[in-house]
């Protein structure tokens, strides 16, 4: 029986032809299995109400077209509910785009460089809020003021450009950088945000570096604008190391900065809390935990000598949990991955858990008894809601259960192989550009089902 190979997709996101050691997408567009233009255009009745059922059927078998998928994403994500019209969609959006454009002029007024199509690397304040006087800081934070004031210290202010000699627009638009400034104090919560712009900028350029797409300073500045504003918006998390890896494809996807952000901080409403750190834990530990909990359940032997190798907090997945598999998939095949996952994971309530909090907790409590459309929801949340009455517990995310089936795969080879803890990161990171996303997310669920199945046994013999 012929069979569609399936067209690849490498092209949709061109890596630079100097990086040759880039593993191959393995994600394919295949006909009757990829979620298409047409099929997607005809999901939507003349209205705009989306049959997400069929959707997310075709998601979790073929994944979703490149050329769509930004505007797919919105839904998964929870940023728009299936059951609402086109023009409620485009009103919601336009408040949104109003509404980052507000933040984002806020942040500008604290500091310049937000929106000027340029990003910072280094810090500009000091912990207590004074600011930095090292001209290479200052250069990177305003170019244009430290290269006239240069200008004037070393007598070259003759350039043959007029506005720097003349007049309102010239040298009188611009301080020198010697001249003291009596600068207001800074509260607290702007020092900690400005502190943090410059790691930002640090781990900006160093995100997806391979693409094409971020050789164009304009796109680096992007990331760094939302990533900024993201910052000082979330004032209990802020930014932490590995959001831009998750802000990234984002910014690709989507034209507008604004549904950019909005589809990123969706994504962040389901993993702040791994990002969440206090004194005495760390966010992820408690995926941490589940994962260890999942392994000794279903693989005790490759548990107990991951404990003996003095592994046993799992530290070893810290990566992929924080990260989604980033750095385990090519670029393509990690957003074929996020995809299915969100498609498994699929609630149809999530658009007013995020948008209105209150009045979803109302309709949960008023819908007691009454069962939200199973057909709706991704199989993964199906298995969920089927197990809750057999359990008290917050369902465990399907990313935990992709890091154990990526253990079970590895399992032989960890148990023969590993004696410290060292080989067990080794044969762990092997795994990098050799995972099926597809193959990895059905590993996933068969877990996720032989788990309930024993969690369910062991609730019943209690």
């Amino acid at each position: 029986m012929w069979r569609d190979a399936g067209a690849p997709t490498d092209s949709f996101y061109e890596v630079r032809p100097d990086c040759t050691d880039v593993p191959k997408t393995r994600f394919k567009i295949k006909a009757g299995k990829t979620l298409s233009v047409r099929r997607w255009q005809a999901a939507f009745n003349p209205e705009g109400h989306l049959d997400i059922a069929r959707t997310l059927v075709r998601i979790q078998r073929g994944g979703i077209h490149p050329t769509i998928r930004g505007e797919v994403w919105e839904f998964l994500l929870g940023c728009f509910d299936p059951k609402s019209t086109f023009e409620e969609r485009e009103q919601i959006r336009q408040r949104r785009r109003i509404q980052y454009a507000t933040w984002k002029e806020e942040c500008r007024e604290m500091d310049s460089v937000v929106g000027s199509g340029r990003i910072i690397t280094a810090p500009l304040i000091t912990e207590e809020g004074e600011p930095i006087q090292d001209p290479l800081v200052l250069f990177e934070a305003n170019p244009n003021k430290v290269l006239v004031s240069s200008l004037l210290e070393n007598g070259h202010a003759e350039t043959g450009d007029e506005s720097l000699n003349n007049g309102s627009n010239g040298l009188n638009g611009f301080s020198r950088v010697k001249e003291p400034t009596n600068h207001v104090r800074l509260e607290k919560k702007v020092i900690q945000w400005k502190l943090t712009l410059h790691q930002i900028g640090l781990d900006v350029v160093r995100t997806d570096r391979t693409l094409v797409f971020y050789e164009t300073k304009e796109h680096l500045s992007k990331l760094w604008d939302i990533l900024a504003v993201y910052a000082w918006i979330d004032k209990d998390v802020g930014y932490c190391q590995g959001m831009s890896d998750l802000c990234s494809p984002m910014i690709i996807l989507l034209e507008d900065e604004a549904d950019a952000f909005w589809c990123f901080e969706r994504l962040m409403r389901r993993l702040r809390g791994n990002f969440r750190c206090t004194e005495s834990s760390v966010g992820v530990e408690t995926q941490l935990n589940n994962l260890a909990s999942i392994t000794e359940v279903l693989d005790p032997k490759l548990h107990q000598h991951l404990e003996t190798l003095g592994g046993g907090d799992y530290l070893f997945a810290f990566r992929m949990l924080m990260v989604l598999f980033r750095r385990e998939f090519s670029f393509g095949d990690s957003l074929y991955l996020w995809e299915m996952m969100w498609a498994l994971e699929y609630d149809p309530d999530l658009f007013f858990l995020y948008e209105e909090p209150e009045s979803a907790a109302e309709k949960n409590e008023g819908s007691k008894g009454k069962a939200k459309s199973i057909r709706q929801c991704g199989k993964f949340e199906r298995e969920n809601m089927r197990n809750a009455a057999n359990s008290s517990e917050t369902p465990v995310p399907i990313s935990v259960f992709l890091v154990a089936s990526v253990l079970k795969t590895k399992s032989t080879k960890l148990l023969q192989e590993a004696r410290g803890l060292d080989d067990v990161v080794k044969i762990l990171n092997d795994i990098t550009g050799n995972l099926d996303a597809k193959k990895a997310c059905s590993g996933a669920m068969k877990l996720h089902k032989k788990y309930l199945k024993k969690a369910k046994r062991s609730y019943a013999s209690s």
